[in-house]
């Protein structure tokens, strides 16, 4: 049979092709035919749904889908189909690509992912750059917050804050970005007396009221992985479950701050957090970009005053203070208001590390400080604090040479005495690390009718930042209802949804007002509910929206000075030491030579000492911001040495190391354990292995940690055994001698019993202070003084130091 020739297409009519141009102008439905190819000519719309079509019937069938089956084809698995297309219209996500701008740039390249390729394409050099928002708006001022007058609020308005803030805030996911190493535990705050007169807040109603409490303490810089010891702020927050909600009072171990408005708080913590470009040093100071900047910023040097002290290396977390920080107020049922400081004083006193020994306890046991505090409630040696109030008035503070809405800046105790209304106790271990200490979400911003804040810059800053940290942190807006977040009031509104929410809410009104739930939940009004103190009025105060801070924060160096002048001859020596120590680490001349000329506007001697330590010229004194600042009212505060807060001078939970060795003399051996754990010490056995120990009298004593596992610096104290085989057996280990020497170095409390006198001359420990007087930390006893010395060793170990014992450098 012969073939028909083929017939020819007939020529598409006008109406066709404008038909089909029109089709290629809409994105929701399109023509049953193809358009006819003329449709194309000089119209893109068009053409690309003629290419499309093309590509589209190049492929009429998956030709691979037959080998997909059967074991033969298992290892001859195909390349896929693929079909060219007739240009590049088809592949476009919009016809529009060609319009190029700086932004947009133009079609993109053919075959090629962009976003592959040598990392120059996003690498940033900010080399004489205009700082600006992430949006590339120009910043004129980055160190104020936008307020409403010098000494007003923070205005909402203030996107810089809020942006700089907001990301920073984000910037690590799921770890806090600070204070990410913590440990916390549960307890109770009692209340002395009602302090109704000054406020309604309600663990404050009543004698004897009890609420109860979460606290977390923490480092600041390190991550969550670093060590308890290093010198850094302590945080100390204490979360508040009262009957009227929850109030977390968040502070730190140390009553002012680096810096006086949140503006600068993301370039605080960049610039002490590990370098970006190693991601060293961790959970350390001790570098360049954190002295870089504060040098350039002289109102941290009160705070570096406090940073380089033994505050920043605390014995244990229930040895030391807690702050407030910032000014707030209380405010009593009348509206009346007076303003406060917050202070925590523990009533084991306050006591610190010596920097060598923080440095190897740090290897030894990262977990000194966490394992102190479980241990010690574990063993029902609850810790505990009380509560202390510097009250104060609105007109009291206008006569101060200070502005005490300035975080950089205390209250001296001789100003506004401390008064105690309440004390704090830790009385219970979480059950689980995570669900409870990790998940706990303090907020400054969480406050109860009877505390309000103050116009604080760095405070305003963080009433935002806490609560935005958290949603990221804990995944959503409803980290309030993780159980150890939650309150033990009712809680009650038309907040809903949202990731992770637990509430199940019955009915459909979610808005106030409502009448279809007649009115509910329903706002408490002034008489019940939360009401902010009216601003106060004050004609010599503008309320033009500025960037500025007020005159008075211009003094940067008169607290600095009052707190060198405050500490004692061997603590104004530490502060040098860890200054020397820190700037050592710095690789930039320029950068320490600033520190040392800002110091010298707060403490010259100590800016000669360094400079001389340093092996530098001393330079001229930094400019000051305030020439001529007021003049201070105190210029020397005895509380704000570690040393006016001993406690009670008992030695209950202090670790004690007691040598042992087969062959030891057991009488004295065991009337020094039975008085230690009279006294609620922790005396511990300490051998060369575990095991058991026999005595010359045949006594059996159990070793429970080596010279290996539990090395000298780890103990508050130390007891050498009597025993001629013992002593030998000792005096064999070379373990003994380190052991012995870090606690002689580290200035503790050490008693040999008769012949293991013999251990201190191997270990050329000295028996008396550098100027030969004798070291009353050094106890010797015989056979018939070992009651009298077991006494003296106890009252020793209960005080503070042998710090005489000292010398810079140390003695060879």
């Amino acid at each position: 049979m012969s073939k028909k020739p083929p017939v020819k297409a007939a020529a598409s009519s006008a109406a066709e092709i404008l038909a089909a141009r029109a089709a290629a102008r809409n994105t929701d439905s399109g023509p049953a035919s193809p358009a006819p190819a003329a449709a194309g000519k000089g119209d893109a719309p068009a053409q690309r749904a003629i290419d499309t079509q093309a590509l589209a019937s190049g492929m009429t069938s998956n030709a691979n889908k037959p080998l997909e089956h059967g074991e033969a084809n298992a290892q001859s698995t195909p390349a896929g189909v693929t079909v060219a297309p007739p240009s590049r219209l088809p592949g476009a996500s919009t016809l529009s690509e060609a319009n190029a701008s700086d932004k947009t740039g133009a079609v993109a390249l053919e075959a090629l992912n962009a976003t592959i390729g040598t990392l120059d394409r996003v690498r940033v050099d900010s080399s004489g750059q205009v700082l600006t928002t992430n949006q590339g708006v120009h910043i004129a001022d980055n160190q104020n917050s936008l307020k409403a007058g010098a000494r007003g609020p923070v205005l909402l308005e203030d996107f810089i804050l809020r942006e700089k803030l907001t990301h920073f805030d984000h910037e690590r996911i799921p770890e806090r970005i600070v204070h990410a190493r913590g440990s916390g535990a549960h307890g109770f705050f009692e209340c002395y007396e009602p302090l109704t007169q000054y406020t309604k807040a309600a663990p404050f109603k009543e004698a004897g009221k009890v609420t109860p409490v979460f606290v977390r303490f923490s480092t600041v810089a390190g991550e969550r992985g670093s060590k308890d010891t290093a010198r850094d702020v302590r945080g100390f927050a204490v979360k508040f479950y009262t009957d009227e909600g929850n109030w977390d009072l968040v502070g730190n171990n140390m009553p002012v701050f680096f810096i006086q408005d949140a503006m600068k708080f993301p370039d605080l913590v960049h610039a002490v957090k590990p370098e970006p470009h190693h991601q060293m040093p961790q959970a350390a100071s001790a570098h360049d970009t954190f002295w870089d900047f504060v040098s350039l910023m002289p109102e941290s040097t009160h705070m570096l005053m406090w940073q380089m002290s033994d505050r920043a290396i605390p014995r244990s977390y229930r040895m030391m203070q807690g702050f407030g920080v910032h000014t707030f107020r209380l405010v009593n049922d009348a509206g009346e208001s007076v303003l406060v400081k917050f202070h925590w004083q523990p009533k084991l006193g306050t006591h610190s590390l010596v920097w060598e020994e923080a440095v190897k306890i740090s290897g030894a046991d990262p977990d000194f400080h966490r394992r102190d505090l479980w241990e010690a409630i574990d063993a029902g040696e609850y810790p505990e604090w009380e509560l202390g109030l510097q009250i104060f008035t609105e007109e009291q503070a206008e006569q101060f040479s200070f502005d005490i809405l300035d975080a950089t800046k205390l209250i001296p105790e001789e100003l506004v005495p401390v008064q105690i209304v309440g004390r704090l106790v830790l009385n219970r271990n979480p059950d689980n690390f995570f669900a409870e200490t990790e998940q706990v979400a303090f907020c400054t911003a969480h406050v109860v009718p009877g505390i309000d804040f103050t116009n604080d810059p760095l405070l305003a800053g963080r009433i935002h930042s806490y609560v935005d940290t958290q949603i990221s942190r804990l995944g959503g807006p409803n980290f309030h209802e993780l159980p150890i977040n939650a309150p033990i009031a009712q809680v009650h509104n038309n907040q809903r949804d949202g990731m992770h929410r637990q509430a199940i809410h019955r009915g459909r009104v979610a808005y106030e007002p409502n009448s279809l739930a007649g009115g509910c939940p329903f706002q408490a009004g002034a008489a019940q509910g939360f009401m902010s103190v009216a601003r106060r009025v004050d004609a010599k105060e503008s309320a033009d929206k500025v960037r500025i801070k007020p005159e008075k924060f211009a003094d940067h160096y008169t607290q600095a000075r009052l707190f060198f002048e405050s500490q004692t001859e061997v603590e104004q020596a530490h502060i040098g030491n860890a200054f020397r120590f820190e700037l050592s680490k710095v690789t930039v001349p320029a950068i320490r030579e600033r520190v040392v000329s800002m110091l010298m506007n707060a403490a010259p001697d100590l800016a000669q000492r360094l400079a001389q330590d340093l092996g530098m010229e001393l330079p001229a004194p930094m400019p000051k911001a305030l020439e001529t600042p007021a003049t201070p009212e105190v210029e020397q505060s005895p509380a704000l040495s570690l040393t006016a807060r001993p406690g009670d001078g008992g030695i209950r939970t202090r670790k004690v190391a007691v040598l042992v060795a087969n062959g030891v003399e057991g009488a004295s051996l065991e009337k020094v354990i039975a008085a230690l754990v009279a006294e609620g010490a922790v005396p511990r056995l300490v051998g060369a292995r575990l095991g058991t120990c026999v005595g010359a009298g045949g006594e059996k004593f159990a070793v429970d940690a080596t010279m290996e596992n539990s090395p000298g610096f780890l103990f508050d104290a130390l007891v050498l055994p009597d025993g001629a085989q013992a002593v030998e057996a000792l005096d064999a280990d070379a373990h003994t001698l380190e052991f012995l020497r870090d606690q002689y170095w580290h200035c503790k409390t050490i008693l040999a019993l008769g012949a293991s006198e013999a251990l201190l001359a191997q270990a050329q420990i000295p028996l008396t202070m550098p100027e030969g007087e004798p070291d009353p930390g050094l106890i010797l006893a015989d056979a018939a003084s070992v009651d009298d010395a077991i006494t003296a060793f106890i009252t020793a170990v209960g005080g503070p130091r042998q710090f005489g014992r000292e010398n810079d450098p140390p003695r060879a």
